[in-house]
């Protein structure tokens, strides 16, 4: 690996601030002391901060030269609601929120790059180095775009990197276009007539329309998607009933689906909206279908990417590197700030399942697992990544 002296110098003092961090998850968009600790040293470093962008985001701003040439690294700060199970020292000290998702691992990789560029960059132009809420769900990146972010923040390009187990330490995985699928969700409530259940003939029988309506969904992907493309449609909650007899006169249910393309999503919601009305009327019931947009997909521009996997494989080595790594059915909210600028999402391997806390001990090191933890050896990695990119884009 070709990581930057000076930066693999510093990886004691970043691996205090990641652990620091977990220690101190906070969720959502009440990341308050998670964004004092970013602000402190961003400004010890002489890097001018602003605050309160999406609520609690901030962005550093480091220039340089005469450059009018500007990049923007982005990482998230927020936490799960997850009960951390490991036992290692810096295990969180909060009920009910943990780091899962190594977003500490993000914030704490931006750090180093900035501590670097501070003090040794060598780049002719301006760093955003924007620090984002609430991306578990919240939409912080929507947040930040719609403050104004990159017309008071302007970047001619943006990047940002999510830890992702399952791949090698260090290894860098992206690929041009659609790399994270969109997020809808879809609520479904079907309205019927109570009645008694010894008599549930004098009655229409939501929870049973309702349960017709989960198994026709299941075609909706089965039948109506090709083969050849990629969606995903689960019923994840159901609600129907309050007593031991009664007919319910209204059952509830929540439908996540995820797809790689605006076209795709309008058909799955369309076969959504049929199937649910014309079941729950052959019922004496009918359906009412609420959209929930959710995150879009995330969309990878083909020259960024290019860029971006040029820049890793001079961190990491070409071997290292991937650029057609299998597009995942999960959301990523940097796909609001991809909508706005050109740039670049990238996955950067936490390990193959060794990596892991010290906690339940079962299963391997996935994302958003109570006994999750973030591997310190990419710091290093990771920030000398970040650094290299903000060198290379602004020469």
């Amino acid at each position: 690996m070709n990581l930057i002296p000076e930066i693999v110098d510093s990886t004691e003092a970043t691996k205090a601030f990641r652990q620091h961090l977990h220690r101190y998850p906070e969720l959502g968009y009440e990341v308050h002391a998670t964004a004092d600790f970013v602000a402190e040293r961003l400004t010890a470093w002489g890097i001018p901060i602003t605050r309160g962008i999406g609520k609690t985001g901030l962005v550093g701003t480091l220039k340089r030269g005469t450059g009018v040439r500007s990049i923007g690294l982005r990482a998230d700060m927020d936490a799960l609601p997850v009960s951390e199970a490991n036992t290692f020292s810096h295990r969180s000290l909060h009920a009910g929120a943990m780091h899962a998702c190594g977003h500490d691992g993000h914030t704490s990789m931006l750090l180093g790059a900035a501590h670097y560029l501070a003090h040794h960059g060598r780049f002719d132009g301006t760093i955003q180095f924007i620090f984002q809420p609430a991306e578990e769900g919240g939409a912080g990146g929507l947040a930040m775009v719609q403050d104004g972010l990159f017309s008071r923040f302007p970047v001619d390009a943006v990047f940002g990197v999510h830890n992702w187990p399952g791949l090698p330490a260090g290894f860098f995985g992206t690929r041009p276009g659609p790399l994270m699928a969109s997020g809808p969700m879809f609520h479904i409530t079907v309205k019927g007539t109570g009645g008694h259940a010894a008599r549930p003939h004098t009655a229409a029988d939501a929870l049973l329309a309702g349960s017709q309506i989960v198994v026709a969904l299941q075609s909706v992907v089965s039948r109506n998607v090709d083969p050849m493309a990629s969606a995903v449609l689960s019923v994840v909650k159901f609600n129907a009933g309050t007593a031991n007899n009664v007919v319910p006169a209204e059952a509830t249910m929540t439908v996540a689906v995820r797809t790689f393309g605006e076209g795709m999503t309008n058909l799955i919601e369309a076969r959504i909206r049929k199937l649910a009305q014309s079941v729950a009327e052959g019922f004496g019931c009918e359906a009412v279908v609420d959209c929930m947009p959710g995150y879009p997909a995330t969309i990878n521009d083909p020259a960024m990417t290019q860029f971006a996997l040029d820049v890793a494989k001079d961190v990491v080595g070409a071997e290292n590197c991937s650029s057609t790594i299998t597009p995942t059915m999960t959301s990523e909210d940097f796909a609001f700030m991809l909508q706005q600028r050109p740039g670049c999402y990238a996955f950067i391997g936490n390990g193959d399942g060794e990596h892991r806390g010290e906690g339940s001990g079962l299963g391997p090191c996935e994302l958003h697992n109570d006994s999750y933890d973030f591997n310190d050896a990419l710091l290093p990695v990771g920030a000398s990544y970040f650094a290299r990119l903000a060198e290379r884009f602004l020469v």
